[in-house]
């Protein structure tokens, strides 16, 4: 797994990257309630707004961590988003994307560099 400093992990899956947010970011936020995923086939530019997470603390936006097609999403977050806090790094997955050239992701973190960058 890859990882970025917004806290987001991508877990590559044959030719499309899973995006999920981290353990870290997870805790920060707290109890998780709602959660609003991109619409399929979505073209999504690396910084861009792709999901709205809402907890009891605050709302936070997920962003596009590269450029790509949004193929599938997590469907089983709108009826249960508490996944989040449960699984944050398995189940609680949010999108999928297929990228143009996989390489990009040799500019993200390792786990030990996210470790490292968390302090």
């Amino acid at each position: 797994m890859k990882y970025t400093e917004e806290h987001e992990w991508l877990r590559v899956e044959g030719d499309v990257v899973v995006v999920g947010i981290t353990e870290h970011a997870a805790e920060q936020l707290g109890d998780v309630v709602f959660v609003e995923l991109p619409e399929v086939e979505a073209q999504v530019v690396k910084g861009d707004e792709v999901c709205v997470i809402e907890s009891v603390k605050a709302a936070s936006d997920i962003l596009a961590p590269v450029d790509g097609e949004i193929v599938e999403v997590n469907d089983v977050l709108s009826d249960n988003p508490g996944l989040v806090n449960e699984d944050p790094q398995g189940d609680a997955w949010f999108f999928k994307m297929k990228l143009d050239d996989l390489r990009v992701l040799e500019d993200f973190m390792t786990e030990d560099e996210y470790k490292e960058f968390l302090g």
